[in-house]
């Protein structure tokens, strides 16, 4: 009989994953191939849910997907922080919160592995190309519908259980209480994370039609990437893009 391996196990196994790519892209000179992925990936989000960053009671949710999931930031500290404290996880909190961080784990690890293999495209092509059809192209080599999906499923089922602990007060409270010790023990960037989803869900309500509209959305993007013609597809995200406003 397969023993499941316990919340600090796949923590760790995806994190290490995570820290192995980033040895790999420095040595390979991908860096910027994969910062510059990311940064269109992030612009074609501020498109996509220009509404939502816009709206009063939507804009704090849309800005934690977009700054602590999808970002252009070095997100090596707050992994550190995870699998320094990923064994006390469970002993610590209730298992919906080791859950949550099992999720942001693999979509975390989902998100680098599958960004790192459009990097290696986007530098094999010419840099002259928009860079609408050279991210389709890199896009269509990559592959990997099934990576694509899960990551999507992964985000989803983050966002129910945070709507889910929000409405968990004492949890709250003690997660307030932590600042000072986690500033203290050098978990600061772990904190950060963990209030500002919770602050953001909190402000959010109910949060189906948010998630819903993220899955609807996400969806419709993936099988046009997929799907489409590269020309349709290439105008698609042309259009996209010039629809973004500016990073704040």
């Amino acid at each position: 009989m397969t023993t499941r391996p316990s919340a600090a196990e796949q923590i760790r196994s995806h994190l290490e994953r995570v820290s192995a790519l980033r040895q790999q892209a420095s040595s390979a000179g991908l860096d910027r191939a994969v910062r510059g992925v990311k940064e269109l990936q992030a612009q074609r989000f501020r498109a996509t849910y220009g509404d939502f960053l816009r709206h009063p009671v939507y804009a704090p949710t849309a800005r934690f997907f977009l700054d602590e999931l999808y970002g252009v930031h070095d997100f090596a500290q707050r992994d550190a922080q995870f699998a320094r404290i990923a064994g006390a996880l469970e002993r610590l909190f209730p298992e919906a919160v080791a859950q949550l961080a099992i999720d942001l784990a693999e979509a975390h690890a989902l998100t680098e592995v599958l960004d790192h293999e459009m990097a290696t495209y986007w530098l094999a092509q010419a840099d002259t190309l928009p860079d609408a059809l050279r991210y389709t192209r890199a896009w269509r080599l990559t592959g990997n519908r099934e990576a694509r999906a899960r990551q999507l499923a992964v985000v989803q089922h983050m966002g129910q259980e945070l709507q889910r602990l929000t409405r968990m007060k004492p949890l709250r409270l003690a997660l307030r209480m932590m600042r000072n010790p986690a500033r203290a023990a050098g978990l600061d960037a772990l904190q950060h994370f963990l209030e500002s989803g919770f602050d953001a869900f909190a402000s959010l309500g109910d949060a189906r039609a948010f998630l819903d509209t993220i899955h609807e959305r996400e969806l419709r993007w993936i099988d046009l990437l997929f799907d489409a013609s590269e020309s349709d597809c290439r105008d698609a995200l042309s259009a996209e893009l010039a629809r973004a406003p500016s990073p704040p």
